[in-house]
């Protein structure tokens, strides 16, 4: 839905997707209601660094000026799985793919006037313990639930640190987060189908459709008012349904200190190191780091 509203409004839309098919599949949608639209896709596996580098390469070869970066794919609620580098699947996934992605692209946005990057939450976050930092989801006593919640505790103290950072060197780019709420989509897909169906009589009264999650990025990403550093979320008292609006996140996802050790910690993880943000120039270390056993 997010990939649509853009298209059909004359956004230059590119869908990076794991499954070409499937994304062949969302444009040939969108064409077919809008046959101008301008899409295209590009491969992307966020399991694997080895699959970001090029994805990214890629990308900055083609759009030397990136207006828009939206950090929307994910997994959640997977039992105990590794990526391809041998970091736990949510952690890897949601976060550490996405701090690697973004900062190979970063050039090309602050080349940009006015860029924004928008990376996508949960309200899952307030669930999230801060022990990543020590055991970033290998402990024992693993919980699906605990490692998604931190995964998206780390997208959010990626974001604001990076906002900081854009901030403090001027740059015209700005960092946004966004939470869609509880809407109807392949999320709950590693789940059992008992559980699955099991769950879905106390999830359906606080789930809202597709379109209406996609509200709080196209506001990240669009809206004329926003600043960097802000958190849209569906305005319900639960935060899982409604119209966005800008709320407050968990204090600790806004804690500076954790956030700068999360942001060495990725890093070194990821081999990515975010040199000199500056608003004309930008230098990235990119060293592939060893594979995790």
């Amino acid at each position: 839905m997010v990939a649509r509203s853009l298209a059909i409004r004359g956004a230059i839309t590119v869908l990076a997707v794991r499954n070409l098919a499937k994304g062949q599949q969302a444009i040939d949608t969108i064409r077919a209601e809008y046959p101008v639209a301008s899409l295209s896709l590009q491969q992307l596996d966020l399991t694997s660094l080895a699959s970001v580098r090029p994805a990214a390469d890629q990308l900055n070869s083609r759009y030397p000026r990136i207006d828009l970066l939206i950090n929307n794919a994910g997994v959640s609620l997977a039992p105990k799985t590794l990526t391809q580098d041998g970091f736990e699947l949510h952690f890897g996934t949601n976060h550490l793919s996405h701090f690697a992605f973004t900062g190979l692209l970063l050039k090309n946005i602050l080349a940009a006037q006015a860029s924004r990057i928008v990376t996508v939450s949960s309200g899952m976050h307030r669930r999230a313990s801060t022990r990543f930092l020590d055991h970033p989801g290998y402990e024992a006593n693993y919980s699906r639930v605990v490692a998604y919640a931190r995964s998206k505790l780390a997208n959010l103290l990626f974001t604001f640190e990076l906002q900081r950072r854009l901030a403090a060197r001027n740059t015209n780019t700005t960092a946004l987060a966004a939470v869609p709420g509880i809407a109807k989509a392949e999320v709950g897909r590693y789940l059992p189908t008992a559980v699955r169906w099991g769950l879905k009589p106390f999830i359906s009264p606080f789930e809202q459709n597709a379109a209406m999650g996609a509200l709080p990025i196209l506001r990240a990403a669009t809206d004329p008012k926003a600043t960097g550093g802000q958190y849209y979320s569906p305005r319900s008292r639960a935060h899982t349904r409604g119209y966005p609006e800008i709320q407050i996140p968990s204090g600790q996802s806004q804690d500076s200190g954790l956030a700068a050790d999360l942001w060495a910690m990725s890093e070194n993880l990821t081999g990515i190191k975010f040199l000199d943000l500056d608003s004309e120039t930008i230098h990235v270390q990119d060293q592939v780091p060893p594979r995790r056993q």
